[in-house]
């Protein structure tokens, strides 16, 4: 009988030897590609080794239950349906079943025909689970990430990279001074990559000791040295399905850089004083605010591992020539902290916005950000003032020339031209309300229609 509309691998599990022959015989002429397995054990290292679409599992099996194994299932592959066979047909049984997360559950003896049906219907299931699946990751690519709030080249340059390297399943490098948003960038990439759902986990290389950072890395067995009274898994096994991002990974000390190559080319990483290894299925994403070619080339960081790394680079331009995306930074930070701040201001002064344009910003957008907050804190006003910001910006040593703020290298633009952009980005901002977008440039509305017009 050939009757698969769908054929899939499927994993039959039964302590039976008969039945699990009798079920791959039946199965294998309808179409499908049969794997057997009579204890758990061996189920698990097939699950490891083969591509499986569904698992049809006996609901007693020797040392544990169909139940908990499709718990077990459930949770390290949701994705995969499970069909549960059982000799006791009962409604508690059923609701057990499905609780634990079976797609269906069939009763002994085993209708062959009925089984099938149930069979193409989870198979169905799971391939439209799939489709919807590969649906949303084509329409995230293809949408910019909105945390990367900016309008410049450079920019919108790193945001067209993200959406095209996302999918690859591959090492990136982000370069860039501190402050500019490696992390951000990096959270971007795993949102738009394939493995979305699983974590994101972020750890900073300079922030620990080198035995501390080995074991956050990599865990410990419970005993490897002094004060490990449990074992832990390390934040390699934690990032599993998901992605692992090493921030100022110029900073990790020689000692420890081996270890990570091994794990990144072998995928197995093994805890401090253990004997085993752990697969760990982990996208690695790395940042550095340091010259790595140069650290190379002082022998500070291995050129193996930099290779390993570095096989796609994005490097963040710095706040400074990043011309108008100060501005939209900075109203998007007043609007987010007056909110936490409890405040009432709604935009910035024109001098103010003059300043931050002028200042060199060398601390970046995490300086920004301090500064937004520092003049919140201070403001009486609705607008932010001059008066409201640090000295170093409303002073700056070494001044450069203001047109290198205003506009990007070989676009420069009319006085008229450049308020006009500008009162654009304040009215998106400010989700188009020309009262407010008045209220926030410290002119009013005659004036502003005035503005928009020429």
């Amino acid at each position: 009988m050939t009757d698969s509309k769908l054929p899939g691998r499927i994993l039959v599990l039964d302590d039976d030897q008969a039945l699990c022959e009798l079920l791959v015989e039946d199965l294998s002429r309808r179409g499908h590609s049969l794997h057997s397995a009579l204890r758990v054990e061996d189920a698990r290292e097939l699950l490891h080794k083969e591509e499986i679409d569904i698992v049809l599992t006996d609901l007693n099996m020797p040392g544990t239950s169909g139940i908990d194994f499709c718990a077990e299932l459930q949770k390290n592959r949701p994705d995969l349906p499970v069909v549960i066979m059982t000799a006791f047909g009962s409604l508690e049984t059923a609701i057990a079943a499905l609780r634990a997360g079976a797609y269906d559950f069939v009763t002994k003896p085993v209708d062959l025909d009925l089984l099938s049906i149930s069979l193409n219907r989870a198979l169905q299931h799971r391939h439209l689970q799939e489709k919807v699946r590969l649906l949303k990751d084509q329409v995230r690519r293809q949408q910019p990430d909105d945390e990367l709030l900016g309008e410049s080249t450079a920019l919108k340059q790193i945001k067209e990279q993200i959406i095209r390297i996302a999918g690859i399943d591959t090492s990136v490098l982000i370069s860039g001074e501190s402050g500019t948003g490696k992390e951000l960038v990096a959270r971007a990439l795993h949102r738009q990559s394939n493995r979305s759902d699983g974590p994101f986990v972020a750890i900073n290389c300079a922030a620990l000791p080198e035995s501390l950072l080995e074991s956050e890395l990599f865990g410990h067995v419970r005993g490897a040295f002094t004060d490990a009274r449990e074992a832990r898994k390390g934040l390699f096994v934690e990032a599993s399905g998901g992605t692992l991002f090493l921030d100022e990974i110029g900073e990790m000390p020689l000692a420890l850089q081996p270890k990570l190559l091994r794990v990144l080319e072998d995928h197995k990483v093994r805890p401090l004083g253990g004997a085993q290894e752990i697969d760990c299925d982990v996208r690695v994403v790395a940042a550095s605010h340091r010259d790595l070619d140069e650290a190379v080339e002082q022998q500070r960081f291995r050129s193996d591992l930099y290779y390993r790394l570095n096989v796609i680079n994005l490097h963040l331009p710095p706040l400074r020539e990043r011309g108008n995306d100060i501005l939209l930074l900075a109203l998007a930070f007043v609007r987010q902290l007056s909110q936490q701040l409890g405040k009432s201001v709604t935009g910035l002064a024109q001098p103010a916005a003059a300043c931050l344009l002028n200042y060199h910003w060398p601390g970046n957008v995490r300086e920004l950000h301090n500064v937004i907050e520092r003049a919140l804190a201070l403001s009486v006003h609705d607008l932010l003032t001059v008066e409201d910001l640090p000295e170093q910006v409303r002073h700056p040593a070494g001044d450069a020339p203001l047109p290198a703020r205003l506009v990007e290298p070989g676009a420069i633009l009319p006085l008229e031209e450049m308020e006009r952009r500008y009162i654009h980005q304040v009215l998106d901002q400010l989700d188009g309300n020309r009262t407010l977008a008045a209220k926030a440039l410290g002119v009013d509305r005659k004036t502003l229609y005035r503005k928009l017009k020429h």
